[in-house]
């Protein structure tokens, strides 16, 4: 769970910092400055990570993602970039960033407060691994429904016979954030009813092939 209290600290960090979220800010028109849109990516990435300690889900989904090894790779080359390291050594000047950075440490260094302080991220990671799994199913059994139109199977068989959707499928499998839809269908078909529903739709799909 080390990785879960970092997380903990970091997110905790940031919310007490005081940053503000580029949502707030004039709306941006991207596209423009590169250096513009990095820093702006940067205040995007930070905000998503200030709205993640207070969201289950979106903590659960922030985790999820750090599995992800492309993401990561883009992440690293951010972190990387001029632009990065410039925002992180302003705020690390700070004085009241200096203030929370020590509140956090002695948080960290109490072990009833770090005890208490990964009991609530476990607690949080459960419940948003709950709403993801939740929410993953509710898309599958929409998806079902919609393959019960003729014009919806046929259309998906004919995606199917196309080799470049064949490949963006493959690498979509491998994607880590695709594993929650295929846990949510080993889930459901746990159900005898929609076992029997995903059998005929399977064969009604090889058929359109």
């Amino acid at each position: 769970m080390k990785v879960l209290r970092s997380l903990f600290a970091t997110t905790a960090l940031l919310s007490m910092a005081g940053l503000s979220s580029a949502a707030k800010e004039k709306e941006y028109v991207y596209g423009k400055d590169p250096k513009k849109d990095a820093e702006y990516d940067i205040s995007m990435g930070m905000a998503g990570i200030q709205q993640a300690a207070k969201d289950p889900k979106l903590l659960a989904q922030l985790f999820q993602d750090m599995q992800d090894p492309q993401l990561m790779a883009e992440a690293k080359k951010m972190m990387e970039s001029p632009e990065w390291k410039k925002k992180m050594k302003n705020l690390t000047n700070d004085k009241a960033f200096k203030k929370n950075m020590e509140s956090v440490k002695q948080t960290m260094e109490d072990p009833n407060q770090a005890a208490q302080m990964q009991a609530k991220m476990e607690h949080m990671m459960k419940a948003g691994n709950k709403e993801l799994q939740a929410e993953a199913k509710g898309t599958m059994a929409e998806a079902m429904q919609a393959m019960n139109d003729p014009s919806v199977m046929a259309d998906a068989a004919r995606m199917m016979k196309d080799p470049q959707f064949q490949q963006q499928l493959s690498q979509m499998a491998k994607d880590p954030s695709f594993q929650k839809y295929v846990s949510a269908m080993q889930d459901m078909m746990q159900d005898p009813g929609t076992k029997r529903q995903m059998e005929q739709m399977a064969d009604s799909f090889r058929s359109a092939l």
